[in-house]
């Protein structure tokens, strides 16, 4: 007579281990810097020894990347890959790429594609500006929703409830000395890039750092967001108003490009 089994496979089935992992990696993902293990365990409540060994296990599976001293850990190449796999993301970032170098061309300063992910920002692909003291970030990397223009636009499309809620979650962060940290200002900034579709940052996010953002309003895959980011000493009131006429024109034609991906 065969031996009855339990199904574990169903719909009330718990993995605590699967679990842990995605709280680790969710962690690592929503910190607006990169943690270290004892920093980890703060965060998560787990031992030090069940850190030690999920942290050892997403490393071999290159879920997790550390720091060449070995003391901090960030999102590794595993999951990006994944996520670029989704939605079709290469394809996405591929398509935009001429867009993004257009935009570089005309202005002169670095350029980023980018996605909403969660409560983040993904960056899908750049066009760095060609002097030697530029902003970079690879492709994978993620910025906090609540930091500069980039953010601004992806919060304008969301209801003004659900903001709300987020902020009164955990705060707006104080990046810098100009960061919009008062609620009702904030939500009257957000009202300001709806209505002018385009958002600015003044210093903002990064301390000598300005950066104009707008919205692509596409209809496949997650809410995407071109963005221009630059030298607060090569960005007066003349060149964010020609960037911001350069990366609004070249909106319109990247929308329908990305929406005829198949």
């Amino acid at each position: 007579m065969p031996k009855k089994t339990s199904d574990n496979s169903g719909p009330g089935y718990k993995a605590p281990a699967v679990h842990k992992i995605f709280e680790l990696l969710r962690v690592v993902a929503e910190s607006p810097g990169r943690l270290g293990q004892t920093e980890l365990v703060q965060k998560l409540g787990f031992s030090k020894s069940t850190t030690h060994g999920l942290i050892h296990a997403l490393l071999r599976e290159e879920a997790l990347a550390m720091e060449p001293n070995g003391r901090r850990f960030y999102l590794g190449s595993a999951v990006t890959d994944l996520a670029f796999s989704n939605w079709n993301y290469l394809k996405m970032a591929e398509i935009s790429q001429p867009f993004i170098n257009e935009i570089r061309g005309q202005i002169g300063e670095t350029v980023f594609l980018g996605g909403l992910i969660r409560k983040r920002v993904l960056i899908m692909t750049s066009a760095e500006a060609e002097e030697p003291i530029k902003i970079s970030a690879p492709a994978g990397t993620t910025i906090p929703l609540f930091a500069g223009a980039a953010g601004k636009v992806f919060l304008s499309g969301i209801r003004i409830d659900q903001v709300k809620e987020m902020i009164r979650e955990k705060g707006l962060p104080h990046y810098t000395s100009r960061t919009i940290v008062d609620e009702e200002e904030y939500l009257a900034e957000l009202d300001r890039v709806r209505a002018q579709g385009y958002a600015t940052d003044d210093e903002e996010y990064i301390p000598g750092i300005k950066a104009v953002a707008v919205a692509l309003h596409n209809r496949k895959g997650p809410s995407l967001a071109v963005w221009v980011v630059g030298l607060s000493n090569t960005m007066g009131s003349a060149k964010i108003q020609q960037i911001i006429d350069v990366i609004l024109n070249t909106a319109k034609k990247l929308r329908p490009a990305l929406e005829d991906t198949p």
